[in-house]
């Protein structure tokens, strides 16, 4: 039977990973959790932080689509945000924002609504459309201005 020798170098890599176990797995168990994030945002892909929404408006113009029903619109919306309710979203949106390469950001009360209405929006053609994470909610946790009529 033939024999294989094992160079001594290699000898210490499996040394090291035994003796220091301990310090690999923090390593890998640290590593996890700062790749859980990106992992866990896949599920909501297309939502926005209410910084990010900022941003949007503020940079690219984008258009703020409030599909709360015109009670919930009128007690408090994002500042220059259109009403166009959940229900005829399909029919009045394109009415409403004509240009269908601006950015869109959908917002609901909770956020929860929102998904629905971003199907339609993609559906119509609105590439660039999003949520904002949370809806009206975050965008008051984080804040932000608010106009009533």
């Amino acid at each position: 039977m033939r024999r294989f020798a094992v160079h001594p170098a290699e000898r210490r890599d499996v040394k090291f990973i035994v003796d220091n176990w301990m310090l690999m797995a923090v390593a890998l168990a640290s590593g996890a959790m700062l790749f859980w994030p990106m992992v866990a945002k896949g599920g909501r892909m297309g939502q926005l932080s209410a910084a990010g929404a900022v941003q949007l408006i503020n940079r690219e113009k984008a258009v703020v689509i409030d599909i709360n029903e015109p009670a919930e619109f009128a007690a408090g919306h994002v500042v220059g945000a259109r009403n166009v309710p959940l229900g005829q979203l399909e029919q009045q949106l394109p009415n409403t924002v004509k240009n269908k390469a601006l950015p869109l950001v959908i917002v609901c009360a909770t956020g929860s609504r929102s998904s629905r209405a971003l199907a339609v929006a993609k559906k119509l053609g609105y590439e660039q459309a999003q949520v904002l994470g949370g809806g009206l909610t975050a965008w008051k946790e984080a804040s932000l201005p608010l106009e009533k009529t």
